[in-house]
């Protein structure tokens, strides 16, 4: 994890209560939620982003520009859920070929 990110992340983790299914080694989720067994809910990750000051929307799409940069947008589109339009304008946006 890069810098400024892992000294947030490392933060986060030792804040965590010991109960907490992230401190638990073989827990799956990074951000647990508040159900057993279930990660926490995006809203509510996005919402603790945006009270630290971190735009996700904007980290989302650099992340898909990077990544349509390096494989083909209907790749990325598929994966990840998004319209083959949106990811091809994201595409375009970035240079992609």
């Amino acid at each position: 994890m890069p810098e400024p990110v892992a000294d947030l992340l490392l933060n986060y983790l030792q804040a965590l209560p010991a109960s907490t299914p992230a401190i638990n080694q073989n827990s799956p989720w990074l951000f647990p939620g508040r159900r057993a067994s279930q990660p926490m809910n995006p809203a509510t990750l996005r919402d603790a982003l945006r009270e630290l000051g971190i735009p996700a929307e904007k980290g989302r799409t650099s992340a898909i520009r990077q990544l349509v940069l390096q494989t083909p947008a209907p790749v990325i589109a598929q994966a990840l859920g998004y319209q083959d339009k949106s990811i091809t304008r994201i595409a375009a946006d970035a240079g992609a070929p």
